[in-house]
């Protein structure tokens, strides 16, 4: 049995939950990663994986195997990179991860680090703050863009780097024809939260704690809201209301998704409501070269410019 392999195979499935998934992102057929998930289980003496028609998730056994293949898959990126890289060009893989309101700004980090250090190969991945957490945790994740107030519990764990205040604002596409500005977005006055309500909206689905932030907003002016559509993609969203039938609630990063048309863009207040976005990653004193080289330009001058060109046409709404 090839130990390393079958430890790869068990963090796949944790990371996809579903045993062709997991199959298809590891290159081999579905068969196979079972039985070399039932070696492992003969290797060890005990039963990893709960199983049923579909995956079940695994045992309390199960849990400190994979705990121990994520830290040797860990320690093996980090030799491969520190083999492979010195301090001025990092080489390796970097896998990141933003909350969905923040996966355009992801987006953009990635490519400039990438264009920064071409060694460097990013994957961006779509989470929830929870699973955020659970992956910077378990060191499946590198490095994630996410709101920093839910870290205060968790701050012995987790390190943080603040990149910018989110801000919410009412989109909803103007009927043609309209004089668009030059991106589409046309400002119009503030509007009440309670005003907003009355909208049929999209919104994020109730396991982003975006959906949490703007429910308090409601909460705190004196309404509940049922939205016309749940989603958990930004991009849903997005589009959504570039169809015209829906109007939405959306932060400034996530702006510029609103393609497609003439859109009025409107700050919510009363209340006025802020959340702190910054970049996260486990606190260790071992990082791999690409992290360092990820969390040096997230603190770069440079980089900043960039993040502010790209949430300060929002500050004109």
């Amino acid at each position: 049995m090839n130990l390393l392999a079958s430890m790869r195979y068990l963090v796949a499935l944790n990371e996809h939950r579903h045993f062709g998934r997991a199959a298809l992102a590891s290159h081999i057929t579905q068969p196979a990663l079972s039985n070399a998930l039932r070696a492992l289980e003969r290797e060890f003496g005990v039963l990893i994986v709960q199983r049923g028609r579909s995956f079940e998730g695994f045992t309390a056994e199960g849990q400190l195997v994979l705990a121990t293949a994520q830290r040797m898959l860990h320690e093996q990126e980090l030799l491969r990179q520190r083999l492979r890289s010195d301090a001025d060009r990092p080489q390796g893989a970097l896998r990141l991860a933003a909350v969905p309101t923040a996966q355009p700004l992801l987006a953009a980090f990635a490519i400039s680090l990438r264009q920064r250090h071409p060694g460097i190969t990013p994957t961006v991945v779509s989470m929830s703050s929870q699973e955020i957490e659970t992956a910077l945790d378990s060191m499946a994740v590198d490095m994630a863009l996410g709101y920093t107030d839910r870290t205060r519990v968790r701050e012995v764990s987790l390190s943080v780097w603040p990149q910018f205040v989110e801000r919410y604002h009412f989109v909803r596409r103007l009927p043609e024809p309209a004089p668009p500005a030059a991106d589409g977005l046309q400002a119009g006055p503030p509007l009440p939260w309670a005003e907003a309500a009355g909208q049929a909206l999209c919104l994020l689905s109730s396991d982003m704690h975006n959906r949490a932030i703007v429910e308090g907003a409601f909460r705190e002016a004196g309404l509940a809201v049922k939205p016309a559509l749940d989603t958990n993609s930004i991009h849903t969203l997005a589009s959504a209301v570039a169809a015209g039938a829906l109007a939405g609630v959306m932060p400034d990063g996530a702006l510029s998704l609103l393609q497609g048309g003439a859109f009025e863009v409107r700050a919510l207040v009363e209340p006025t409501v802020q959340a702190r976005v910054g970049f996260m990653s486990h606190r260790s004193d071992r990082l791999s070269r690409a992290l360092e080289a990820a969390l040096a330009w997230a603190q770069d001058d440079r980089w900043r410019a960039q993040l502010h060109a790209l949430t300060g046409r929002a500050q004109a709404f």
